[in-house]
């Protein structure tokens, strides 16, 4: 049973892992946002996906905000999370890094 809920999980974090990819990128692109507070605002993102994907399965909400989180995190990259950086994500033409 366990390993079961286990692969649900991972199925759902496979399936919305794609569209909080997507929009990070969106957001990257479209608004200044400082480096480091992109991987935060994509487990937000996996987070609310995750929570708002209620009428598309039957899984608890526990599950659903787990399978949010992992796809947040797998939306930037988990090294991304620890890694320092620096700069804006939307960068004026004169502007260096």
């Amino acid at each position: 049973m366990e390993n079961e809920i286990m692969q649900q999980v991972l199925l759902f974090i496979t399936m919305i892992s794609p569209f909080v990819f997507g929009v990070i990128e969106v957001v990257k692109k479209a608004f200044r946002i400082p480096k480091n507070y992109i991987p935060l605002l994509s487990v937000g993102i996996g987070l609310f996906a995750g929570i708002a994907a209620f009428p598309f399965t039957d899984m608890s909400l526990m599950l659903r905000i787990w399978a949010g989180v992992g796809a947040g995190l797998s939306g930037t990259g988990l090294f991304e999370m620890v890694k320092k950086r620096g700069g804006f994500s939307k960068q004026n033409s004169h502007e260096k890094e």
